[in-house]
């Protein structure tokens, strides 16, 4: 039995090799990730309902429960759409570029180098800025902590920005000298995330004695805004944005993974369900114990979430002990954020869309870890994290790229997709996993919803608007913008390759590619040659 097993993930592993290696790659990473430690990896990124205690600050400003809670139950579903979108994509092409790797597939070959890069450095911002907001939800709590231990004890912004380094520093040093444990962390911090899970939400609403009423919870709109109702509701939203991001993770984790193409879209979908129903649950609970709305808004701690456990146990230690298995949470997520980020930054230098590609692309032979992949995510990072020595929103700011980043890079691929199926030049996917007749109506309500949210992300959260609260997100969004063109026109459009687009479909089941006949393959579907 034990012999058959091997024998069956070795052939898994050698079709997923082949997979990569049409793909116009070697794999060069350890396959250790499976089903299981993928799905606690990109749930414990994903990790929704600590993730919207994170940023709780910023739906108690906006619209406060009522906006929490409606807006993440619509945001919830339109997410799914994204996701099964993506799963369907990322069935068909195992690569650890993601989003990037599969324009430049499914584009039209005009444009489809042109696109892929563009969407590659909005892809790494993301992911990037989706770190350094996690570093700066970990300095939070901790801080956060402190303060409610020590009243006396004032919260500077340096402190948090010093304290974000830490916490990707460490994460660079997990990286570095861990890669093998990540897969058995994934598992039990999988374990950890939902005992912590059920603790927190048992312990409020036993301990809290004075509950508010359903139509606080459900009706009464809060604005701190300084905005009309309508904008604020709308800024309310970027919590739930927030809240269900990174699902993509198990995509640029597929050369990690043993049967990628099956397990990964798996992943995808179930990450995004799990944190679907925990996130509902812990903004239910949150929202019926919270205390003085404008007392926890501005909470000396700087986190309204530890206020909201401190009002509801009205113990320091109970406070202070359902941070720490939130903060743990967190501090592992730095980690497997990291992770990520440094995949993606591999995969593109890989394809040389990086000033100094053939560096980052570059894999540490004795761990097969890419190393300065890491440290150049651990820079950009703590260059990110210091945005909040300048600006008092550069939390919010950070947020807003993050998110934008993110749902930019998912809206290309869906975009690409919808004008492929529009013109009739559909590229069939051949792998295990398939939408059907589903996939346009899935792909054009996730489009519309991503278009959405990225222009909402760019609006200032703060009246009347000053240098200080500013949102600087479009600013940051146009400097990355400008610097893929510049790049794209100096040296990108003649180094960057992407993968191979001129390799016929790609069978997964055999890992083999489909043969050409007459513009189809020998099951007479469309191939990419065809379709090109």
């Amino acid at each position: 039995m034990s012999t058959e097993r091997e024998t069956k993930v070795f052939d898994d592993e050698v079709r997923e090799d082949a997979v990569l290696e049409k793909l116009g790659y070697q794999q060069e990473l350890r396959r250790s990730f499976g089903l299981l430690g993928m799905i606690g990896f990109a749930f414990s990124i994903v990790t929704s309902w600590t993730a919207l205690g994170g940023v709780l600050i910023v739906g108690v400003e906006s619209g406060g429960p009522p906006v929490m809670i409606w807006s993440w139950i619509g945001i919830s579903i339109v997410t799914l759409a994204v996701a099964y979108s993506m799963a369907e994509i990322c069935s068909a092409y195992p690569v650890a570029g993601g989003q990037y790797s599969w324009v430049a597939v499914l584009a039209p070959p005009s444009v489809a180098r042109g696109l892929s890069y563009v969407t590659g450095w909005f892809m790494l911002t993301g992911i990037l800025a989706m770190g350094a907001t996690n570093n700066f939800i970990a300095a939070n709590f901790i801080l956060g902590m402190a303060n409610l231990s020590y009243p006396s004890y004032i919260i500077e912004r340096w402190h948090t920005a010093l304290l974000s380094y830490a916490v990707a520093i460490m994460a660079a040093i997990g990286n570095i000298y861990g890669p093998h444990l990540l897969d058995k962390i994934s598992r039990g911090m999988m374990i950890w995330n939902i005992v912590s899970f059920f603790i927190v939400i048992i312990t409020i609403l036993a301990t809290n004695d004075h509950k508010q009423t359903p139509s606080f919870v459900f009706h009464d709109f809060q604005n701190f805004t300084g905005f009309g109702t309508g904008f604020t509701a709308i800024l309310g939203l970027l919590q739930s944005a927030f809240g269900m991001c990174c699902y993509d993770a198990p995509a640029h984790m597929t050369e990690e993974m043993r049967n990628a193409s099956r397990e990964a879209p798996k992943a995808i979908i179930m990450s995004v369900y799990i944190g679907a129903v925990t996130g509902f649950i812990f903004l239910i609970s949150i929202c019926f114990c919270i205390g003085d709305i404008n007392a926890t808004a501005g909470s000396a701690t700087g986190v309204p979430l530890i206020q909201i456990f401190f009002d509801s146990t009205n113990s320091v230690v109970g406070a202070c002990f359902l941070a720490s298995l939130i903060s743990v949470i967190v501090l592992v997520c730095a980690v497997f954020l990291l992770a990520e980020g440094s995949r993606s930054l591999f995969a593109f230098a890989r394809d040389h869309g990086l000033p100094f590609s053939h560096v980052f692309a570059k894999v540490e032979k004795k761990r097969q870890v890419p190393v300065y992949a890491i440290l150049l995510a651990l820079g950009v990072q703590m260059a990110l994290n210091s945005i909040y020595f300048g600006t008092v929103t550069g939390f919010n700011t950070v947020i807003s790229i993050a998110t934008e980043g993110f749902y930019l890079s998912y809206a290309m691929p869906l975009l690409v997709r919808i004008l492929a199926r529009l013109s009739g030049h559909a590229k069939v996917l051949q792998g295990p996993y398939t939408l059907g007749r589903y996939g346009i109506i899935l792909n054009v309500v996730g489009f519309v919803f991503l278009l959405f949210a990225s222009i909402t992300f760019n609006f200032p959260t703060v009246n009347p608007v000053s240098e200080e609260n500013m949102n600087y997100t479009s600013a940051a969004i146009g400097v990355i913008g400008l610097i893929s063109a510049v790049t794209w026109l100096t040296t990108g459009r003649k180094r960057f390759t992407g993968p191979d687009t001129g390799i016929a479909n790609i069978n997964i089941a055999e890992g083999l590619e489909v043969p050409v006949i007459d513009g189809r393959g020998s099951d007479g579907v469309l191939t990419k040659e065809a379709d090109l």
